[in-house]
């Protein structure tokens, strides 16, 4: 290529002289001019000799390009022909190896290898015990015609079983570890849960639970006699020892100051702790729905007591006798159900409206999501602030 730029760059520096009348030499080149081809490009413009000269060079760098470039391809044909011939080499020799060491386990000569000689061939060449298990898994592996025994075909060198070996050793050991892990979650969702059920104590009720349960209910009785004043106050109501006992405990009831008020907030209080039994604290919620529920009968009195008196009307004095009897009769069956529900050890939760939301209000084991054990593997419960902040860097990251 430098040969052609040099002869290119002769022409041009001739053509651009007036005074060349014969044959005459470029001591650099060695290229001969002759006086044909100064004549020639005399007679060209001056304007085109640049552009001659430019065509020349572009038409050899085109030609140095195109040889590099076969030049190029020849290498990489050579390449591909010893990459595959080494291929080809290294095949070679694994089928030696292969039918070679097929030969060793085949060791009744039958044609193929059996589980037992693969067994006894790999114990022998990798000296060491292999269990049977192991064995079949490379026999699965390995034996793609299905027929429990490997033929020449299907025989790999010894190298690939011990590789196989090992990776199905990996795995194992994987497996094992992810069980082992997962044992471990499992232990611990167990001891959480019971955590759960220690914390809030959603036990089965002793006999001790039972009866305490019943106590709460005294609170909507004690509020609701006012409704019986028309049947406890009858003439034989003194010699019932039902009224008697009701009569005393309304005596210390009332002899407490703002005994309906203490009575509110102390079970209130109360069923809002966990570790009391859940039956125990369900009855606490539900006295205290029951109590409030006492109150709208007497607003519905006495709406209609200023109703009537607005209205001029005069209301028998039975009407409000029967209703206040009606409503203390209620009173007592209601109670009578929670009461003996109670001692059986369940639940009074068919009054209706009440106990659905009764129950809507109890905590369950649900609810305490988050929480962790302490040193002594009591329920730490997750504070509502943290819960709130663990939740929103979830959407965060979400």
């Amino acid at each position: 290529m430098h040969n052609i730029i040099c002869k290119a760059t002769a022409i041009a520096i001739i053509g651009t002289s007036s005074s060349i009348n014969a044959f005459t030499p470029i001591a650099q080149t060695n290229i001969p001019i002759t006086r044909a081809a100064a004549n020639t490009f005399q007679s060209l413009p001056s304007s085109n000799y640049h552009q001659h000269s430019t065509q020349l060079y572009g038409a050899a760098d085109d030609d140095a390009q195109d040889n590099e470039i076969e030049r190029l391809k020849r290498q990489a044909a050579k390449l591909r022909a010893e990459a595959a011939s080494l291929e080809a080499d290294k095949a070679k020799q694994l089928a030696e190896a292969a039918e070679k060491a097929f030969n060793k386990f085949d060791v009744n000569s039958d044609g193929e290898v059996s589980l037992s000689e693969l067994k006894m061939g790999l114990e022998k060449e990798l000296k060491t015990e292999i269990s049977e298990k192991r064995v079949t898994e490379l026999m699965k592996i390995f034996d793609t015609s299905g027929d429990g025994a490997l033929q020449l075909d299907e025989f790999v060198t010894v190298d690939r079983f011990r590789n196989q070996l090992e990776a199905l050793a990996r795995e194992e050991k994987r497996l094992a570890a992810e069980a082992e892990q997962e044992k471990k979650r499992q232990e611990q969702e167990v001891l959480l849960a019971e955590a759960k059920l220690e914390f809030l104590n959603e036990k089965e009720p002793t006999m001790s639970d039972k009866a305490l349960s019943v106590l709460p209910y005294l609170f909507p009785l004690m509020d609701g006699l006012q409704y019986g004043r028309f049947l406890l106050s009858s003439d034989d109501a003194g010699a019932n020892p039902f009224v008697v006992i009701l009569a005393v405990l309304y005596s210390l009831y009332r002899s407490i100051p703002f005994s309906g008020f203490v009575a509110f907030f102390a079970l209130n209080i109360l069923s809002g702790n966990p570790s009391i039994n859940r039956l125990v604290r369900y009855n606490m919620q539900q006295a205290i729905y029951l109590d409030i529920a006492l109150f709208f009968p007497s607003l519905l009195i006495g709406l209609g007591g200023l109703i009537s008196s607005g209205a001029g009307l005069t209301v028998p004095p039975g009407v409000g006798e029967v209703f206040s009897d009606v409503m203390f009769g209620t009173l007592l069956l209601t109670l009578a159900y929670c009461a003996v529900s109670s001692f059986l050890g369940k639940e009074p939760d068919s009054i209706p409206l009440i106990s659905q939301a009764v129950k809507d209000r109890m905590p369950t084991v649900d609810m305490l999501e988050g929480g962790t054990l302490d040193n002594e593997g009591r329920f730490i419960p997750k504070m509502p602030e943290r819960r709130e902040e663990d939740d929103k860097s979830d959407e965060d990251k979400k």
